[in-house]
């Protein structure tokens, strides 16, 4: 999961950031091309690679641990949704950073805690409880949970609400993006 995180917001924002910043966005935004489909192609791209990714280090886990999926469709429900949700994340961060520091510093210093924090090594049901209700406020607690669900069956955190929390997240990060097109932030001189 980490890997695939780290990856979809890389991949997403390296994408964009370096047409930016070699000038060739404008021939971009000059080409008839909807906003959609500028969209699509870096967020697609990114999420695929991403995917792929998660997917080798899956089957390259397989042979040295020998390993059962509970839930095999929504392990790969899970996976996509983490990719596009991220994506679209690293797209906003490519987008609004105007150096290579800037690409880098959100990974690095929020998402990297946040993994660790969102309980990736550990259940937060072995935080005290006012730890466990602050652990609710990181959004990368509902993806471990829900795809560490997909694997064992257990979960921190219901399936349902973990899917809700990351189509929400998603549907924020969309919102975002319509606002960067709509606006030109960033985009254009």
């Amino acid at each position: 999961m980490l890997s695939l995180l780290s990856e979809s917001i890389s991949n997403a924002s390296f994408g964009i950031y370096m047409p930016k910043w070699s000038g060739t966005i404008y021939e971009l935004l000059s080409a008839p091309v909807s906003y959609i489909e500028v969209l699509l192609g870096y967020v697609g791209a990114a999420a695929s690679k991403s995917v792929l990714l998660g997917m080798l280090i899956l089957l390259t886990a397989r042979l040295f641990v020998d390993y059962h999926i509970a839930h095999p469709l929504w392990m790969a429900c899970f996976l996509v949704l983490t990719a596009v949700t991220f994506s679209l994340f690293g797209f906003i961060i490519g987008v609004w950073a105007d150096g290579f520091e800037k690409l880098q510093i959100v990974p690095l210093l929020i998402i990297t805690p946040l993994t660790f924090l969102g309980g990736s090594f550990y259940s937060i049901n072995m935080l005290p409880g006012i730890w466990q209700k602050l652990a609710l406020f990181n959004p990368v607690v509902y993806l471990i949970s829900g795809f560490r669900w997909s694997f064992y069956g257990v979960s921190d955190v219901s399936v349902g609400f973990c899917v809700g929390m990351t189509v929400l997240f998603m549907v924020l990060c969309l919102a975002a993006v319509w606002w960067i097109f709509r606006t030109g932030y960033k985009l254009k001189a």
